[in-house]
């Protein structure tokens, strides 16, 4: 798994704005447990690509599980808005349903 973050870093040094990339680095750091590197990685994502509906929800997630449902449901809210800006229905669903799970 540190080899993939190693991977992905060295990659991203190169080429920065790849959001497949940073994406996956974020993901990796979620799955290490790496909450705070992986948040860092995800709000990159965004701020670079902010229409990148999977790096809203799969944030969410991630701060849904530690208990920071607050934070998630501000993903999640941004989250829609980008899955609705994209035509993305399937991803604007995923995320209604797990924000009204949030109480949100």
């Amino acid at each position: 798994m540190h080899d993939r973050v190693s991977m992905l870093s060295e990659f991203l040094k190169q080429s920065p704005k790849d959001s497949f990339a940073r994406y996956g680095l974020a993901m990796e750091y979620s799955k290490l447990g790496d909450t705070e590197n992986a948040l860092k990685e995800f709000s990159i994502l965004l701020q670079n690509d902010p229409d990148y509906s999977a790096g809203f929800f799969m944030a969410a997630q991630m701060l849904s599980r530690v208990g920071r449902a607050d934070e998630a449901r501000k993903y999640l809210e941004n989250g829609i808005a980008a899955a609705a800006r994209t035509g993305n229905a399937h991803a604007k669903g995923e995320m209604e349903n797990m924000l009204a799970e949030l109480g949100g």
